[in-house]
């Protein structure tokens, strides 16, 4: 298991900006309109894409990187490309907390939408995924770094995004993605790099719909969702893993966030090591206090977001390390290592943030986590 043995790491969640000419590209490939010539260009951009992206990283102090998800449009919907069956008309997203607010709602543009499931669902996308990782492996050979990642989606988050159209059940559904999808997350870990599972579904679930479901019913629900994880991930050693949860990577009230006390002892019973939480934005900056009531587990590590991905401030690096202290305090330093609240660009041309401001951001993660090491081995 990774820990912040002499020093505080850092990472990220994963996707981060990607140059205009290959975020336009994708787009255009994400609507089917990218002609031949398009497709010819892609890889060799894709390729620049990552070298820059991750020697980027290593500049900056990240210690534990990955490709920026420069080859993927969006970190949900990207296996529609590796996938059969999730071909339907692009379906408009509901969010509970926008309903609330039209005005904002038309402000702020969040018209995503994205497909259904219509078919019987398998895994094709082999020869994509080692092209990712054959990328990535060889960006690293130029870099010295702790520890590199690979980004995949959950089952979860997949359905929420890609609704079930086809399966008799739900349950049906989520577990014909999770067998899928286990082809690519035990190839992922065999290349040698970490799996990160993007999780959203496990805290975002409760309010992505019309009207936001019961604390009750969305505890059953996840515990579930957990279950159906846990054995698509059971040929994998924990210590192999990261798991990324959060509440919608989006500017918005979040008043209908749950709380993280309302779940944290079911997230704890996922398989992965690692756990990346918000712990930034000022809906959840609070919730370090909540692992004075409920410890983490001796078997994991923490890996809380120092930084907000929905705001064009760069934090003060002081104002970082004072984050990563708290963390500290409750669970020790060498079970903190430092991250984002989220990613970037987790929409290749949704910009939460401006793409030269988000550098900015993971720079002072770097300075914040150099300050919180100097204080808390200070001995």
């Amino acid at each position: 298991m990774q820990l912040s043995a002499s020093r505080i790491l850092t990472t990220h969640v994963g996707s981060l900006p990607r140059p205009p000419a290959l975020e336009a590209m994708l787009l255009r490939r994400e609507k089917n309109e990218l002609d031949a010539g398009g497709l010819e260009q892609l890889p060799g951009a894709i390729v620049d894409a990552v070298k820059s992206v991750v020697r980027r990283q290593a500049e900056l102090g990240i210690d534990i990187v990955c490709d920026g998800e420069m080859s993927k449009y969006a970190y949900a919907t990207y296996a529609r490309e590796r996938m059969t069956g999730l071909e339907g008309e692009d379906q408009p997203l509901a969010l509970s907390e926008l309903s609330e607010f039209p005005n904002f709602a038309q402000r702020i543009k969040l018209d995503i939408k994205t497909p259904a499931c219509i078919g019987p669902v398998s895994y094709s996308g082999g020869d994509a995924l080692a092209t990712d990782i054959n990328n990535l492996k060889a960006s690293l050979s130029a870099v010295s770094v702790e520890g590199a990642f690979m980004s995949a989606s959950s089952p979860g988050i997949m359905a929420h995004y890609m609704p079930n159209r086809h399966y008799q059940s739900q349950d049906a559904y989520l577990e014909a993605l999770a067998e899928a999808m286990k082809r690519e997350y035990d190839a992922i870990v065999a290349a040698g790099l970490l799996l990160q599972i993007d999780c959203p579904d496990l805290a975002l679930g409760r309010h992505f719909r019309a009207a936001p479901a019961t604390v009750a019913d969305f505890r059953n629900e996840i515990a579930r969702l957990i279950e159906i994880l846990n054995h698509a991930l059971r040929d994998i050693p924990p210590e192999r893993m990261r798991l990324h949860l959060c509440w919608g990577n989006y500017e918005s009230p979040h008043h209908h966030d749950i709380e993280l006390s309302e779940i944290l002892d079911l997230i704890l019973k996922v398989r992965p090591a690692a756990l990346l939480i918000e712990a930034a934005n000022p809906r959840h900056a609070h919730e370090w206090s909540v692992f004075t009531e409920i410890p983490l587990p001796d078997d994991k590590v923490l890996v809380p977001g120092v930084i907000d991905t929905c705001t064009n401030y760069i934090e003060h690096p002081e104002v970082v390390a004072q984050h990563i202290e708290r963390y500290a305090a409750v669970v020790g330093r060498e079970r903190v290592i430092a991250g984002t609240d989220c990613g970037f660009a987790s929409f290749a041309t949704l910009h939460t943030v401006d793409p030269d401001i988000a550098w900015r951001k993971l720079e002072a993660l770097a300075q914040g986590a150099e300050i919180a090491s100097r204080r808390l081995w200070k001995n």
